[in-house]
């Protein structure tokens, strides 16, 4: 038999059940600021527990989403900011839930890290919460998972996952006809997708320093500009449905404005998407003449500064733009829907 000092342990196989615990110590009082009053119990139990009132609602359905952060964890690592990757990893799901009508309920993270540091997981989980207060959700539960030997001790990945409620009439989309406008809201950056060909056309291609400017005389870091976090919209989407006919939204993420506004137009609409309706953040310039990509391939990979889009009735559309700057979105007439074959278009400056 081995000496005592000699024998195999968890903390030896590169697991501390000392660090997990300082986390989730770190991370209580976080998680605890995204309580909603249906929160039941607390951190440490073996489910997350949410008292829905069922008798608000008349035919409700439950909506679910899941989603992660992409190698956009890769520019936090290279950046070491951990504090707003979370707003990401929430805008994902909540928004996702929010397009088909639904209130966001509760939310729950999955984060698997080579190395468990508390302080850095507290800064993740801080960026969750951030996310889920500003989506209206509750983090009511999650998972912390090390995995050394799979993982480099500074690499991470996470996974959201979110709930939420519609009532059944109120499910969207709904009634998308030609004639009606598209309302574009604007995003600042990427949020969470495209991350593989921007990382690989500034960096592995032209070679740009990470923390060298954005572009020459700009105040923030390439670094820093990758790692915008994404606009969460959830909480102006429900209050533009209860003052406008909204007939869908759709979550501009991985396929771009093509590959996202066609998933809920119906077969007998097109949409005609206007570029130099909006103005488009530099740094998708900057990606584009870094790697030499095609527009095509643009507009299909990166939201090019629309995260979200809104279908209105046109008698609606000035009306909806003004409720979304309301709550500090920018946004703009960026297209409508005409007869068509269910295809998304889209036409240039010239």
């Amino acid at each position: 038999m081995s000496a005592p000092d000699e024998r195999l342990t968890y903390a030896g196989a590169g697991v501390s059940i000392e660090a997990g615990d300082k986390a989730v110590e770190l991370i209580k009082p976080h998680v605890r600021s995204t309580y909603r009053p249906e929160v039941r119990g607390d951190l440490g139990g073996f489910g997350g527990l949410f008292a829905l009132d069922w008798k608000r609602y008349r035919a409700p359905l439950l909506v679910s989403s899941t989603d992660g952060v992409g190698t956009k964890s890769e520019i936090a690592r290279l950046v070491d900011r951990y504090d707003t990757i979370g707003v990401d990893l929430v805008a994902m799901s909540a928004d996702d839930i929010a397009v088909q009508g639904a209130e966001p309920l509760f939310f729950l993270d999955y984060i698997s890290v080579g190395e468990v540091v508390p302080e850095r997981m507290e800064a993740l989980v801080a960026g969750v919460a951030d996310g889920c207060r500003q989506a209206g959700c509750a983090l009511i539960g999650g998972e912390m998972s090390e995995h050394p030997g799979l993982m480099a001790p500074g690499e991470f990945d996470m996974v959201g996952f979110a709930v939420g409620v519609v009532e059944r009439d109120a499910l969207l989309p709904r009634d998308v006809a030609p004639g009606d406008v598209l309302v574009g809201i604007g995003s600042p950056g990427l949020r969470s997708n495209g991350y593989s060909l921007a990382r690989r056309a500034l960096f592995a291609t032209a070679n740009r320093p990470i923390e060298g400017p954005a572009w020459p005389g700009a105040e923030r870091s390439l670094g820093e500009e990758l790692l915008l976090p994404s606009v969460i919209y959830a909480k102006a989407m429900l209050d533009l449905t209860a003052h406008v006919p909204v007939h869908a939204f759709a979550h501009i993420t991985g396929g771009g404005l093509p590959g996202n506004v066609d998933r809920v137009l119906p077969g007998h609409c097109d949409a005609i998407v206007e570029r130099g309706r909006w103005e488009e953040p530099r740094i998708f310039g900057e990606i584009q003449a870094a790697g030499d990509i095609a527009d095509d391939e643009m507009e299909h990979v990166f939201n090019l500064g629309i995260g979200m889009v809104a279908i209105v009735d046109v008698a609606g559309a000035h009306d909806a733009i003004d409720r979304l700057r309301l709550h500090g979105h920018d946004a703009w007439t960026i297209g409508e829907v005409v007869d068509g074959h269910g295809h998304v278009h889209i036409t240039h400056p010239t």
